[in-house]
């Protein structure tokens, strides 16, 4: 059931986003997202759809595996899109059910909010776990955070915290698609009844998925204790982070393209 969701999965190659460095992915990551959140015009939302399919092909990662990443937001992204569609008014009422209207301009923002949910989840997804692994996410982000440490913040505790995190999800995963299985082979049935029981048959899911999460931890602590792990200080790194051309090219080439849909965006505001 969840053996095709791609979130927190890395998936291994050499392409050119595989060998960018983890700090040039990182922020370009939240430029990606700045764009995202800007765009509201029609012209402008393809350019971003362009865009994300540049990077997907740069990445060489089957396609499958990149909306494989909306899976679990999936809800979410029905969620807004119905949300938008029976709740903002404007332009033609095309169907009224009650005190609901679907409205053209309801349609549109629908259609406008939920393509930016699926754009800015397969952007940061791509960017920061199908080609990064999660120690290299946790090292550039120690690595742009250094300055905080001035105020004594726990820079190296914080990136550790977001590696672990990342490397578990695909691991709950795994866990909770056995679990579920062994559930089921026993009898247990997720996919009749109402809500309610459907919600109540989750309980046995959830029980032991805790249970194991917390053994998993605890594994993962007498593990770090036994190999000394005593946060940041002294530590060394198999690979030392360095910016190379190939970051630079990348970078500015985002930069212009995130300028030719700010263009795009604010120099065409009639093109829906």
């Amino acid at each position: 059931m969840f053996n095709n969701i791609s979130l927190g999965r890395y998936y291994p190659g050499r392409s050119t986003l595989h060998r960018l460095d983890p700090r040039t992915k990182l922020i370009s990551a939240v430029v990606i997202m700045v764009i995202v959140f800007l765009v509201r015009g029609l012209w402008p939302m393809l350019a971003v759809a362009l865009l994300t399919g540049l990077l997907i092909f740069a990445s060489r990662v089957p396609i499958k595996i990149v909306l494989a990443g909306l899976r679990p937001m999936l809800l979410i992204l029905v969620f807004a899109f119905l949300l938008n569609l029976l709740t903002v008014p404007g332009g033609k009422i095309w169907l009224a059910l009650g005190p609901l209207t679907v409205t053209e301009a309801g349609f549109l923002t629908a259609i406008r909010m939920t393509a930016r949910l699926a754009f800015l989840i397969m952007n940061t997804t791509l960017m920061l776990t199908l080609t990064t692994t999660p120690i290299m996410v946790a090292d550039a982000t120690e690595n742009l955070m250094a300055p905080l440490k001035k105020i004594r913040f726990p820079v190296h505790e914080m990136a550790m915290m977001m590696s672990i995190a990342l490397r578990f999800v695909p691991t709950l995963l795994e866990e909770t698609d056995k679990i579920m299985k062994a559930q089921s082979s026993r009898g247990a049935d997720y996919d009749t009844g109402g809500l309610i029981s459907k919600a109540r048959g989750l309980v046995s899911v959830l029980i032991p998925l805790f249970v194991s999460s917390f053994k998993r931890a605890e594994d993962l602590a007498v593990a770090m204790e036994a190999r000394c792990y005593r946060g940041g200080e002294g530590r060394t790194r198999l690979k030392t982070l360095a910016y190379t051309r190939l970051d630079l090219i990348f970078f500015a080439g985002l930069l212009v393209a995130g300028a030719v849909v700010l263009v795009l965006e604010f120099a065409l505001p009639a093109a829906v």
